[in-house]
């Protein structure tokens, strides 16, 4: 059929006297324009609207396309051919590519990201099964037709080839088109390339072609930055800093000083899983009742502002309330050579010791060299705990929370007190894998979205491991004499998700409004002499770095830094998304769009009032030096020029993660500075105070009457819920009805 519709075709073009290499070209034009512009609206979420983007986004695939093409107008014969042919190949695979990349993080890829292939490519493959579909690979189709039509010479050879001066006309028609659809892309988003954009709104104005070469630019521009940075460009950015720092709520300021700290990372989890139920059953409910503590400050409006780095970005905003790179991850790419004046190197010369946990390969976004950089006294990653790589202790990206955390606390009741404890959890994310005990023990939602409805489950089984380590904090006494910051630290379902999304909140239909709300993460602060309840700030993670040292009673006044105190009563609330959308607590912009915090109701910038139009261009203008200045700060290296009061800079090559070296420190310290846990209890480990559920620790006799027992409950269930349905009379069509779209919601909060 295929070769009958090929030959239709190539008649067609003989009968109209096209040449055969033309011909050739145009097919591949054709395809290629054909599988972008499908995808621009299958896969890629670029919110195309009205006809000027419609028109833009059928346009901008071709400019490179017909360019790359081109390429092979120079030449004659099959050569020219098989150049085509291959050009094609390129540009697909970089469509595909993006195709995965985009179902997964939202977002496109970065020549960052893909240089950073070390930390980030031993765990992709993990979680390719569960994005890839077979339908992916129909992009390939028209190429590997074209190549089986080549090979058996169904098509004829062009000897002669085109002269040179249409080969020259083709390509400068490419050239043409690129400003031309950049003219209409201006047209109708000025500033495209000088603001801080969305990478969205890069595809779709100029394509995704034209993304690629935008990004190698600015990727180039980067490592320049770095060379011609000089101390003088810190002015402008101490400016604007101490002309927004927040002073301190004395109320607050040193209350506790002197304390162990624990920042626990609950990984791609988001504020709505608080109290949040499924079947009537809490998802959360440890995490609920430590949010709900009369000893626990908790913030509801508190967001993530992850760029492409996610995890890594909240890690970079936690630890040094600097934000992440637009493009790429500011770990990766800076981690290792930047100069930083971290939370753990500020807490280290001020006596405390510092202490990052992990249960993944030490590379993994470059935490082995940037922790270095960052000044963690210790960092125990994957290679640290026992039997760590045994298949059935690991799901996804790593071990499993609940062994994780107990072989990690072997490890922090060696710490010499006080010390600062980083804990990163790694079950809950993409794609939610779960294994039969996960599964087993919470019934997933029935939003009829595979990634959305593992995502409660594999939370449930991180609240489960945190609840066991809260409960050996209390057991080994370190309960009281801390301060634990708890956070999500970035979104886990994105907003791709959107027909999900709106059942598990229950909405008929998902606004921008909505998807800002759904940037929100919990952010806990818990201490045994802080008053606790619900706090309404507005604020995101850029800000926990200076709220942490204002409590710890550290002089912050001569910080760069870019968050502000959660609890100083004179902060400007105002949230910076990295794509330079807000949120503020009159305002949100998401996507271009703005709309009534309160309310809910969109806002037209054309029609709104001169205070609003004021508001937004003020909180906007904000907004952009912020994100700016941060960026200025990473990209140019610049606190190599800039020496804080009291403060030394990290030498890197003190500082060794090695198994060997890590342990003796450890051992050392039992006696040169004996205030750990076990140092205490005279050298015995409080480890063993540790108790968790995990199925995987059981013998395997234990396991198999666990999944006999789930097993008999399930079947207990079905069948009283067989009997119960049997003694029901028979319900209306109306609430059948009522009844499936419940079923379909499958959630309440």
């Amino acid at each position: 059929m295929i070769r009958h519709k090929f030959e239709q075709i190539k008649n067609f073009l003989s009968n109209h006297q096209v040449r055969p290499i033309v011909a050739f070209f145009l097919i591949n034009l054709f395809f290629i324009e054909l599988k972008t512009v499908i995808e621009y609206y299958i896969n890629f979420n670029l919110g195309i609207k009205g006809m000027m983007q419609v028109l833009i986004s059928v346009l901008n695939p071709l400019p490179t396309a017909i360019l790359f093409l081109s390429i092979a107008l120079y030449f004659r014969g099959y050569l020219a051919y098989w150049l085509m042919i291959l050009m094609n190949l390129i540009q697909t695979l970089w469509l595909f590519a993006n195709m995965l990349y985009y179902r997964e993080f939202s977002d496109f890829l970065s020549f960052s990201i893909m240089s950073s292939g070390s930390s980030v490519s031993e765990n992709l493959g993990k979680s390719i099964a569960g994005i890839i579909r077979l339908s992916d690979f129909l992009v390939f189709l028209d190429i590997i037709v074209l190549i089986l039509l080549l090979l058996f010479r169904q098509i004829t050879s062009d000897k002669k080839g085109l002269q040179r001066r249409y080969a020259v006309l083709t390509s400068t028609l490419g050239f043409v088109l690129i400003f031309v659809v950049f003219g209409l892309a201006n047209s109708n988003r000025s500033g495209l390339l000088t603001r801080s954009f969305d990478t969205n709104y890069i595809v779709k104005y100029l394509g995704l072609n034209e993304y690629a070469a935008f990004n190698a630019v600015q990727t180039r521009n980067q490592a320049v930055s770095r060379k011609k940075a000089s101390a003088a460009e810190l002015k402008p950015i101490l400016k604007w800093i101490n002309s927004n720092r927040a002073p301190v709520n004395v109320k607050y300021y040193g209350v506790d000083k002197g304390k162990n700290v624990f920042v626990f990372h609950l990984e791609s989890f988001q504020q709505f899983l608080i109290d949040y139920k499924v079947d009537g059953k809490e998802v959360t409910p440890n995490l609920n009742k430590f949010y709900h503590d009369s000893h626990t400050l908790s913030f509801d409006n508190f967001y993530n502002q992850v760029g492409q780095g996610k995890t890594s970005d909240a890690e970079m905003m936690l630890d040094n309330s600097l934000f992440g790179l637009s493009s790429g991850s500011a770990m990766v790419e800076y981690g290792t050579s930047n100069t930083f004046q971290s939370a753990p190197a500020i807490l280290n010369q001020l006596g405390y010791t510092t202490a990052a946990f992990h249960g993944d390969v030490p590379s993994f976004w470059n935490r082995d060299n940037t922790y270095k950089s960052w000044g963690y006294d210790y960092f125990f990653s994957k290679n640290f705990y026992s039997n760590a790589s045994k298949s059935t202790y690991n799901v996804g990206y790593g071990m499993l929370d609940k062994i994780f955390l107990k072989d990690a606390s072997k490890y922090i009741a060696e710490l010499p007190q006080p010390f600062y404890a980083k804990v990163i959890t790694v079950t809950n994310h993409y794609p939610y894998e779960t294994n039969k005990e996960i599964s087993s023990q919470f019934p997933a939602t029935t939003t009829g979205d595979k990634t959305v409805d593992h995502y409660v489950q594999t939370a449930h089984y991180l609240d489960s491991a945190f609840g066991e380590f809260i409960a050996w904090l209390k057991a080994s006494g370190l309960y009281d004499n801390s301060v634990i910051y708890v956070y999500g630290d970035h979104y886990g379902i994105s907003e791709n998700h959107e027909a999900a999304i709106a059942q598990l909140l229950k909405k008929k239909k998902i606004t921008n409004y909505d998807l800002a709300q759904f940037q929100k993460v919990p952010f806990m602060i818990h201490a045994s002499n802080l008053k606790g309840g619900i706090d309404h700030t507005y604020g995101g993670e850029i800000d926990v770095l200076p709220t942490l040292l204002d409590l710890l009673g550290v002089q912050n006044t001569n910080s760069v830094q870019f968050g502000s105190d959660l609890l100083s009563t004179k902060r400007r609330q105002i949230v910076s998304f990295r794509n330079g959308d807000f949120v503020t607590p009159t305002v949100i912009k998401m996507n271009g769009t703005y709309w009534n915090t309160q309310t809910g109701k969109s806002i037209k910038y054309k029609t709104a009032s001169k205070s609003m139009k004021k508001f937004i261009d003020k909180t906007q203008e904000y907004v952009d030096d912020q994100l700016k200045y941060s960026d200025e700060v990473v990209t140019g290296d610049l606190l190599r020029f800039y020496h804080r009061t009291n403060f030394k800079t990290v030498i890197k090559k003190n500082y060794s993660y090695t198994t060997s070296s890590t342990l003796a420190r450890l051992k050392k310290a039992l006696t040169s500075n004996p205030s750990s846990l076990d140092a205490k209890n005279k050298g015995k480990s409080l480890a063993s105070l540790y108790k968790t559920s995990e199925l995987m620790l059981k013998s395997q006799s234990k396991i198999k009457k666990y999944y006999e027992k789930v097993k008999e409950e399930k079947a207990k269930e079905k069948s009283s819920s067989d009997s119960s349905s049997a003694s029901v009379e028979p319900a209306s069509s109306s609430s059948s009805s009522s009844s499936a779209s419940s079923s379909s919601a499958s959630s309440s909060k």
